[in-house]
């Protein structure tokens, strides 16, 4: 009998914390699993831990894949899987026990759901990472398909490891693809847009290991810039559907990191018709609407580039008084 869930699990040089991650996956009170195991050209004691644990465990299958990256290794692993579901791990990060039944129930009660993450433990490596703590607190807080949906374009809104998905949906829509963004944004974008309901559940399903080799910090596919390139066709594609006065948009946020990431969009099409700031009469080559001048609801679709959280509560608290609607007549994209 095959089993219901195929959990994979890309590794590189991760003997440090191979153990972890598979003894978590070992431990989970949901049995019917297989662990996909792909050695992507490891040349630490990794591929022995996986070894181990796929001659005590015939659950425990290992794999490698040649070519170098994780877009290949976790496709790899898809391939491979005989699982009606696919959840991703990574070998750095723990599963709380209950992650596979949570999630295993969810997609079983919800049938329209393509895709279901969870709340993540943040597990900080040193002092000063409350940029990623505060990230997973934000990711946190998104549990919805509403939620998800409408801050997709702010920042990552599930985060990969934590993921469980329908094998039909990446037959469907494809799995991670290769290119200068970070995969796994780029593919809850792609699956968003082809309108896929993602959800989560609302207990933690992993303990998340910050480390300086955690590839959200070493490689440059996951910098800030790569992020605002990856979103910049599907936000595009977004605006088609939503926008009544397309390609024209207002952007809140006349800053100069603002317009430089705004102007991302013009490639597309998209027309800055002004912008939109809390500081009057600021002098750069396009309009500049002071914020309480703003016209009213209706008459502007606003994407609102500003990063700093208490200075987004405050323009999602103003819009709102003012009868904007989020999904409707603005959208967060910082």
């Amino acid at each position: 009998m095959n089993p219901k869930i195929s959990i994979i699990l890309p590794f590189y040089n991760a003997e440090e914390t191979l153990y972890r991650a598979l003894l978590s996956i070992k431990n989970q009170t949901f049995i019917s699993f297989e662990c996909i195991m792909v050695d992507n050209n490891s040349d630490d004691a990794s591929v022995d831990i996986a070894k181990e644990f796929a001659k005590l465990d015939q659950r425990f299958i290992l794999s490698s894949e040649g070519q170098q990256g994780v877009v290949y290794a976790s496709n790899k692993g898809s391939k491979l899987a005989k699982g009606k579901y696919i959840a991703r791990m990574d070998a750095d990060d723990e599963c709380f026990a209950e992650r596979l039944k949570l999630q295993y129930n969810f997609m079983e009660s919800n049938t329209d759901y393509g895709a279901v993450g969870g709340l993540v433990q943040y597990i900080a490596h040193k002092q000063g990472t409350d940029g990623f703590a505060a990230f997973v607190q934000w990711a946190n807080s998104l549990i919805t398909y509403e939620q998800i949906y409408n801050k997709r374009f702010m920042e990552l809104p599930i985060i990969n490891p934590s993921a469980m998905w329908r094998k039909s949906v990446a037959q469907q829509y494809g799995m991670y693809e290769a290119g200068d963004f970070p995969e796994d944004y780029q593919m809850w974008l792609r699956w968003l847009n082809a309108g896929v309901k993602i959800g989560k559940v609302k207990q933690n399903v992993i303990k998340w290991y910050d480390s300086e080799k955690r590839l959200s910090r070493s490689n440059e596919l996951y910098n800030i810039e790569s992020f605002y390139k990856a979103k910049s066709p599907f936000l595009n594609e977004y605006l088609k559907k939503i926008n009544p006065h397309y390609p024209k948009v207002a952007v809140w946020g006349a800053g100069k990191i603002s317009r430089k990431r705004a102007n991302l969009l013009i490639e597309y099409g998209i027309d800055i018709c002004c912008y939109i700031d809390i500081t009057k009469k600021r002098q750069i080559d396009k309009t500049v609407l002071y914020y309480e001048d703003i016209p009213s609801k209706g008459e502007l679709f606003i994407l609102v580039y500003v990063k700093q959280k208490l200075m987004r509560d405050r323009v999602e608290e103003f819009l709102s008084n003012n009868s904007y609607i989020e999904g409707e007549d603005f959208i967060f994209v910082s």
